[in-house]
Parts: C-alpha cells; sequence; structure tokens
C-alpha cells in the first residue's frame, strides 16, 4: 500500500482516531503530513496537540542528543550542529539558526537542559537563541545587560579574571512559561551586590532584572540546571549549598546542603544535572565518581551509582581536572535500573553508558568532536 493510499484510509476515519494515532509519530513525519489537509495541519500545529504528542514521545523511549560543537570554526569538517539517536552509528547534520542570521561566529555555548523540545544556545559576547532541533524553529535573544558590559570591557575583561557563570534556561510549571535566566556574580564587574540576575520575557522581547538577586555567590564553573519549575546553582560559601531559583515566583532559596564537602571557587571536579526529573549532583574524587540524587519531600541525598575513573580512563585519560558530566538515563528495557549515559567535558570525543547492575561501561558514540552534548526528546513545541 502507498503512502498516499495510507493517507486516504485515515482521512476517511472519525478525525478523534486520527488524532490519536498523529500524536504517537515523531516530529520529522508530522512536520510532513501538514499537507496533507488543511485539517491535519491545524490540528499538528495545534498547541493542545503539541503538548500531547510531547508527553506520548517522553513515555515511549530514550531522548536524542544534540551535539553543538565547539570546533566548527576551527575545523570545517565538523559540524556546527548535529543530532542523534541514541544507538546509531553516525549522527546527523541540521541547519543553524545563525545562518539565516549572518552570524560569522559558529561557536555557541548549550543550555545543560531541553526544556519541552528546546533549547538556548548563548556566548558570553554575543546574542543567543531558544531553538527547537527537530523543528528548527528559532528565537533570537538580545544581548542582556551582562553581555553589553562584557562588550563594552573589551580586552580588559580577560584581566578580570572572572568567570562568567552559564545561562540557565526552565519553564515556569504553573504558566507555561519559557524563561532563559542570566544569574552572576558581581563585584568583579563593578556592580553592586553578591549576584545579578537577568530573565528574559519573551512577551516583551527583552531582559529584565530579578531584585533581590541571589544573596549568595554561585560557583561559577558548573551550568544551572531546571528541575521541577526551579533552577539550580551551586553557592560559593564556606559550606557549599544547593541555590533554587523559582521561575514562577522568581524568587531564590537555599534548598540544601551539598552532599559533599566545600568546594573551590571554580568547581571544575563538581558537577549538577537533571536526571528523571530528579536533582542529581556529583563530585569527582579520585578513584570514583558518586552520582547523588536529592529528595524535595525529605530533603535528603541518596547515592545513585558511581563511575570508576579508572575504567573511563581508557577513553578520558588518566589525569582528568573536570568531573564527568551525566547526561541522561536510559531505559535499561527489563533491567530494574535504567544506564547512566555521560561524556568527559575536556576529551569531549566519547559517550559512554555505564550499567550499574553489570558494572559495565560501552561506548554509545564516537567522534572527532561531540561538543556541548544535551538530550532532548523531539517536539513540535515553539513559543509564540
Amino acid at each position: 500500500m502507498s503512502k498516499k493510499q495510507r493517507c486516504l484510509m485515515m482521512e476517511s476515519l472519525p478525525h478523534e482516531v486520527v488524532e490519536c494515532i498523529l500524536e504517537r509519530l515523531d516530529a520529522d513525519p508530522l512536520l510532513r503530513f501538514k499537507a496533507v489537509s488543511k485539517q491535519w495541519k491545524s490540528t499538528i500545529e495545534s498547541p493542545f496537540f503539541q503538548r500531547r504528542q510531547f508527553t506520548q514521545r517522553q513515555q515511549s523511549g530514550n531522548p536524542d542528543v544534540l551535539m553543538v560543537s565547539r570546533c566548527a570554526d576551527i575545523n570545517s569538517e565538523i559540524e556546527a550542529l548535529t543530532t542523534l539517536v541514541l544507538g546509531s552509528s553516525s549522527s546527523v547534520k541540521i541547519p543553524t539558526p545563525w545562518e539565516e542570521e549572518e552570524e560569522e561566529d559558529k561557536e555557541y555555548s548549550v543550555s545543560q537542559d531541553s526544556c519541552d523540545g528546546l533549547v538556548c544556545l548563548f556566548d558570553k559576547f554575543k546574542s543567543g537563541f531558544v531553538f527547537n532541533p527537530a523543528t528548527r524553529w528559532y528565537h533570537p535573544l538580545p544581548l542582556c545587560q551582562l553581555q553589553q558590559l562584557l562588550i563594552a570591557i573589551g580586552d580588559g575583561f580577560y584581566d578580570l579574571g572572572y568567570r562568567v557563570s552559564r545561562l540557565g534556561f526552565g519553564k515556569d510549571k504553573l504558566t507555561g512559561t519559557y524563561k532563559p535566566v542570566w544569574l552572576y556574580n558581581s563585584i568583579e564587574i563593578g556592580l553592586e551586590n553578591a549576584t545579578t540576575c537577568e530573565v528574559f520575557d519573551f512577551s516583551t522581547n527583552a531582559w529584565r532584572y530579578v531584585s533581590p538577586a541571589a544573596p549568595y555567590r554561585i560557583v561559577g564553573c558548573p551550568a544551572p540546571v531546571c528541575v521541577d519549575g526551579s533552577l539550580h546553582w551551586f553557592t560559593e560559601c564556606e559550606e557549599t549549598k544547593i541555590l533554587s531559583f523559582d521561575l514562577h515566583t522568581e524568587t531564590f532559596q537555599v534548598v540544601s546542603k551539598a552532599p559533599f564537602a566545600n568546594v573551590d571557587g571554580f568547581g571544575f571536579d563538581i558537577v549538577m544535572c537533571n536526571l528523571d526529573n530528579r536533582l542529581c549532583v556529583s563530585e569527582m574524587k579520585l578513584p570514583n565518581q558518586v552520582i547523588w540524587s536529592f529528595n524535595s519531600g525529605n530533603k535528603t541525598w541518596h547515592k545513585m551509582c558511581s563511575i570508576n575513573l579508572d575504567i573511563t580512563s581508557r577513553w578520558f585519560g588518566p589525569t582528568q581536572v573536570f568531573a564527568l558530566l551525566p547526561l541522561a538515563l536510559l531505559d535499561g528495557k527489563k533491567k530494574k535500573k535504567k544506564k547512566l549515559l555521560f561524556y568527559c567535558r575536556v576529551r569531549n570525543r566519547t559517550m559512554v553508558v555505564h550499567d550499574d547492575e553489570t558494572k559495565s561501561y560501552d561506548v554509545a558514540f564516537e567522534a572527532d568532536s561531540i561538543g556541548h552534548p544535551v538530550c532532548y526528546f523531539p517536539s513540535l513545541i515553539s513559543i509564540s
């Protein structure tokens, strides 16, 4: 039976049945099926349908991986943006939003979290984007006040010894509003208070300050992580704490002490991540790296698993300065525990899967550079 015949057969079904079938499909075929009829196009472009389709995709298996290259400017053979279906041996190039914006500099960082299939691409000196890798939809982000200040400082920026924190991205779980957030330490760049916080407002297409900002300085290296409607950072205190920013109330609070000893101001040996919608933190302490999961109900930490750094040295080298970064928990099929996907932020050529039940380690994907990988579930969602 041809594709045309199958489409005609589906059109003869009640539309409610067609919707139930369509919402179980991936984003790519749905984009093509918009051409079948006006009714199908209207359905597929409906925010309500897109939300249900995304929920189905989340429940149906493992995420895909978006790889944002660090080397596209240096090596023309390395693509700026590629996507990977886990289990595949090769990645697929996708168009970049800055091609249409005539942006010559191809190097961007990416938010550590995806949110409903959307990611934030950013750089401390240039405008960024909120981007949907599945549909190629994007929304340019104007320069925030921090970026404008750093550009004005010019070459003197490098003399400050200032570590620019990374952009956070999440969603107000009550209103569904998406919010890029930049929280940064203030004193080194001549600003008052311990920190300054800027939030991007899509309704005005502008950044605005949040006051009061966080009362504690933050550790510069680990990226913020969004879990359950809040962004989280490590504090730069004598006793390391977890600082939370509620994306609905736009207020800060300390939710817990870290489950490990105090860290230095750089924080190379610690990471924070979202694994199955649980806040997780990890510290590299040779010869292992332990991953802790936070129970927000009783405010306690429990040990999720441990990575043997002697074993992973075959891919990442014997001398590790940066903690390995967990990316996702993968479906273990009939296994009780899911497998952990992670990579090395310095020797960023390999993603590895760890099975904590069998204590095994396997290569999930290798390339000349995997850049900044971020896991996401492909969706049709955009921001109007």
